[in-house]
């Protein structure tokens, strides 16, 4: 009985969405993973805010740091890092700079160690078009997870670069989950590369792939059902830069929810 209780409660939640975020949670529910397009992405989020400061979002790609923390050594890498708490009455507010932690469990190469990363500027990850994203993940995947009343969030603006002389790897640590509940990979650039592609793998083994290609193309996942990666990514032109921009957001029920 209690099963079917929460059954039924999680079923009133979905149907309560807009259309289009249903079909998007209904894919997540079915296959633990969806990908989505640049234009329906785009219309998703507009449902959840504004996106009127994409420009100034994008462009803070370009002022990253590098990542120090690589075990193999690779200078790729850069990255920000911020931390949210999705609060029970609907707010979502910035937490105090922390380190991001994963056990090795979860990432065999850099995992164990706390991170401390640069914190997102303040102006980025309290303009309209983070806000605008991090709204949209706390409603479809609350919808998904109704039992869960707070969220601990992070995000991790990532940029990895490729030369002649070092291809650039999204994700070193290969086929791997987060230890989180949800993970939200969101393309904001990518500029004179070629592959990038990422790939889904399913818990039979299965595998699923599709290249985020465009501004706004995305991929949703439940880490607890699949493991995802990314293919290494190569300069087209080894003379001029070369690099794939992402944001990446996970969602974890917090410990005091």
């Amino acid at each position: 009985m209690r099963a079917e209780r929460k059954f039924i409660k999680e079923a009133i939640t979905l149907t309560t969405l807009d259309s289009d975020l249903l079909s998007v949670a209904n894919d997540i529910t079915h296959k633990g993973y969806v990908f989505v397009r640049s234009g329906y992405m785009q219309k998703l989020l507009m449902q959840c805010g504004s996106l009127t400061d994409w420009p100034a979002f994008a462009a803070s790609w370009n002022d990253l740091s590098v990542d120090n923390y690589m075990a193999d050594k690779g200078r790729y890498r850069r990255r920000r890092h911020a931390v949210y708490a999705a609060t029970e009455n609907g707010e979502i507010l910035r937490q105090t700079h922390q380190p991001h932690y994963q056990s090795l469990n979860y990432n065999r190469l850099n995992g164990g160690i706390e991170r401390w990363f640069e914190p997102t500027e303040a102006h980025i990850g309290e303009g309209e078009s983070m806000q605008t994203i991090l709204r949209f993940c706390r409603d479809l995947f609350e919808s998904l997870a109704p039992s869960i009343r707070t969220w601990h969030i992070e995000t991790h603006q990532f940029r990895i670069e490729a030369s002649g002389d070092e291809i650039g790897h999204p994700t070193p640590e290969g086929m791997h989950r987060d230890g989180v509940d949800y993970v939200l990979v969101l393309l904001i650039q990518r500029h004179n590369v070629a592959s990038g592609t990422t790939i889904i793998r399913t818990i039979d083994q299965h595998d699923c792939s599709f290249t985020l290609a465009d501004p706004f193309d995305a991929a949703l996942v439940d880490d607890a059902r699949v493991y995802h990666g990314v293919t290494p990514v190569e300069p087209l032109d080894a003379a001029s830069p070369a690099y794939r921009d992402v944001l990446v957001v996970t969602l974890k029920k917090s410990n005091s929810g």
